[in-house]
């Protein structure tokens, strides 16, 4: 034990020079020119997820009013069908007024 206590600590030593480790001018130059590309494709990615998005809730709009429209054609087919007599204009009853 008594080794391992008498062992000198080493001091730390003075590193490389700051001005050759850092990135400098083109680091920066390099970092900025990355994040003006991302911040423009997300604004692409979001333009085109909101027009796909608008797109699918057009076509369900569309959609649903095919659908009732159909169905109003059924409905009015339906009716018809049922008395005949309805569509026509009511008719005299032969006699003739003002003569």
């Amino acid at each position: 034990m008594h080794a391992l206590a008498a062992t000198p600590t080493p001091l730390p030593t003075e590193g490389p020079d700051p001005s050759i480790v850092t990135p400098g001018f083109e680091g920066f130059a390099v970092i900025a020119i990355l994040v003006v590309i991302v911040a423009l494709l997300v604004m692409d990615m979001l333009r085109r997820v909101r027009n796909t998005r608008y797109r699918a809730e057009a076509n369900e709009a569309l959609d649903a009013e095919e659908a009732e429209a159909r169905e109003a054609a059924r409905g009015t087919e339906a009716r018809k069908s049922e008395d005949p007599g309805d569509d026509e204009p009511p008719r005299g009853n032969g006699e003739t007024h003002g003569r």
